[in-house]
C-alpha cells in the first residue's frame, strides 16, 4: 500500500509538472518571436544594408523606409504588426487548453487575461530587446500595435484616429508614437468599458515600454531640434 501510494504521489507530481510547462512555454514562446528582427531582416534582404548602421541606428519600420525604400518600411511595419498580434492570438489559444494549471480565481496568476496581456507585454520587450541581435532592437511601436489590436480592435482604431491627428498637426511621427501610447490605458479604459483590469494594468506597462523607448526623441522634442516630417534631416 505505501508502494502504491508513493506511486501515485509521484504520478501526481509529475503530472502537475507538465502541466506548468504551459505557462512557461508561453512566456518563452512571447519572447523569442517578439525577438524576431523583422525590420533587420527586410533592409539585410532587398538592400543589402544593416539597419543598425544606417539612418538613426534604430531597428524599426521607418528606419527601414529610409535605408531600404518605402516598400521596404510597409513590409517591416507589417510583419513586426503581426507577430504582435500573432503573440496574443497564440497566447489566447494557449490559456483555454485542458492541461492550462490556473482554474480562474482572484489572484493575477489565475486570471488567463493577465497571461494574454502578459505575453503581449513581453513581445513587445523583446522586440526591444531581441537575443538575436545582442539586445539591440527597436522602439516597439508597430509590434505593439499589433498586440492592441489582437486584444481589443475598437482601442487599436481610436489609437489610430489619435495617432493620425498628432502627427498632421504636430508633423512629427515620434511624437505621435509617444502620445499614442500614453493613450493606450485611457482608451482601454474609457472605450472598452469591458476591458478586464489586468490587461488595462499590463498595457500600462506596454506604455510605459513605448515611451522609455523614445527617450532620445524625447530629448530631442525638448530642445526643438525633431525632425518633422517633409523636412531633411539637418546633421545628415
Amino acid at each position: 500500500m505505501r508502494e502504491r501510494g508513493a506511486s501515485i504521489c509521484r504520478g501526481c507530481a509529475n503530472y502537475n509538472s507538465r502541466r506548468m510547462f504551459l505557462p512557461i512555454a508561453l512566456i518563452v514562446l512571447a519572447y523569442l518571436a517578439g525577438s524576431i528582427p523583422f525590420s533587420f531582416l527586410v533592409a539585410r534582404t532587398l538592400s543589402g544594408k544593416d539597419v543598425r548602421q544606417e539612418g538613426s541606428g534604430n531597428v524599426g519600420a521607418t528606419n527601414v523606409a529610409r535605408t531600404a525604400g518605402r516598400r521596404a518600411g510597409v513590409l517591416a511595419l507589417g510583419l513586426d504588426l503581426a507577430k504582435g498580434f500573432a503573440v496574443v492570438a497564440i497566447a489566447r489559444w494557449i490559456v483555454v487548453q485542458p492541461a492550462w494549471p490556473f482554474s480562474a480565481g482572484p489572484e493575477a496568476w489565475q486570471s488567463r487575461e493577465m497571461w494574454i496581456a502578459l505575453a503581449g507585454l513581453i513581445a513587445v520587450l523583446a522586440h526591444m530587446f531581441p537575443v538575436w541581435l545582442r539586445f539591440h532592437g527597436g522602439k516597439g511601436v508597430a509590434t505593439a500595435a499589433g498586440v492592441i489590436l489582437a486584444l481589443d480592435p475598437r482601442v487599436f482604431a481610436a489609437s489610430i484616429i489619435v495617432f493620425a491627428i498628432v502627427v498632421l498637426l504636430s508633423r512629427m511621427v515620434s511624437l505621435g508614437s509617444i502620445l499614442t501610447a500614453a493613450s493606450i490605458p485611457i482608451l482601454f479604459r474609457f472605450i472598452a468599458h469591458d476591458a478586464p483590469f489586468w490587461r488595462i494594468i499590463i498595457s500600462i506597462g506596454i506604455s510605459l515600454a513605448v515611451i522609455l523607448k523614445h527617450h532620445s526623441n524625447i530629448a530631442r522634442l525638448a530642445r526643438g531640434t525633431e525632425r518633422r516630417l517633409g523636412r531633411k534631416k539637418e546633421d545628415e
